[in-house]
């Protein structure tokens, strides 16, 4: 269609373009008696004037407000009270600004999960986790796992959570370890009841950071024993706790029918712990 002007009103595709709207909503909008355009060029072309854009200007605005067409057309065709409408719409329209506000917070500080994992100063997470927490240990884990499901989950959690939920996860971890450590002194064989116990409650000490799987959790045991940083967490608590975390691990795992020779992060076949 020729975007041709009238000194009088505006063309279709000048009002698309002004309110943001298609060309084939505003035909529309024209054929069902919405908003309809008070003028035509000579050739036949609607031409909408001011009057017009002031009633398109609400249908746009109650539409974002989430009214159906025949609700809007109530609404605009109301005359009973123009300027209590205008009021409630206006209302309508700030708490709609509040609410967008509030999702674009969450959304900043989901994107801020993402990059640095807990969104704590080095300050809290020192007092929180401990003076062996190491503040650079989630971008590097970032950098290692920033790609995967588990590392969204994690990020979702920490956009959510303040220093008194962090501080009740680590106080959930540190009550594990020490139960861990009893537990070895007391001579807790793996695949014991009271063992299996404690691989159910580690998983549940997790789950804040992401579900975990018994497979997956079969790979953090092998990580636990491995890696020199893991092992001598636990190897701090207790001489060879690591080695034996492991172990009562495995034997979970077989109690529900998982090989942990064949345990897979993920589940599949492509890569073993």
């Amino acid at each position: 269609m020729p975007d041709t002007t009238d000194a009088d009103g505006l063309t279709v595709g000048q009002v698309s373009a002004r309110l943001g709207v298609t060309v084939r909503a505003l035909h529309h909008w024209d054929e069902i008696g919405l908003a309809q355009p008070s003028l035509r060029t000579a050739a036949g072309y609607r031409l909408y004037t001011a009057g017009d854009l002031e009633r398109l200007h609400r249908v746009v605005v109650h539409r974002e407000l989430g009214l159906g067409l025949d609700r809007i057309r109530t609404v605009l065709d109301d005359t009973a009270d123009v300027l209590g409408a205008l009021r409630a719409q206006r209302t309508q329209v700030a708490e709609r600004i509040d609410r967008l506000q509030g999702l674009g917070t969450g959304l900043d500080r989901m994107i801020e999960a993402h990059e640095r994992g807990p969104l704590l100063t080095d300050e809290q997470q020192a007092a929180i986790f401990g003076p062996g927490w190491d503040p650079d240990g989630p971008a590097r884990a970032r950098l290692r796992y920033g790609d995967t499901t588990q590392w969204r989950q994690y990020a979702e959690r920490s956009a959510s959570r303040g220093p008194e939920e962090w501080q009740a996860v680590a106080d959930a971890v540190a009550g594990l370890d020490r139960t861990l450590g009893e537990a070895m002194d007391a001579g807790v064989l793996p695949g014991s009841p009271e063992a299996n116990r404690l691989v159910e409650r580690h998983r549940e000490v997790f789950a804040p950071y992401f579900p975990l799987t018994r497979q997956m959790q079969v790979c953090l045991g092998r990580m636990y024993e491995a890696d020199a940083g893991f092992a001598a967490h636990y190897d701090g608590i207790r001489p060879g706790l690591a080695m034996w975390f492991r172990r009562i691990i495995d034997a979970g795992a077989r109690a529900h029918g998982i090989d942990p020779d064949t345990a897979t992060w993920d589940g599949g076949q492509e890569e073993r712990c």
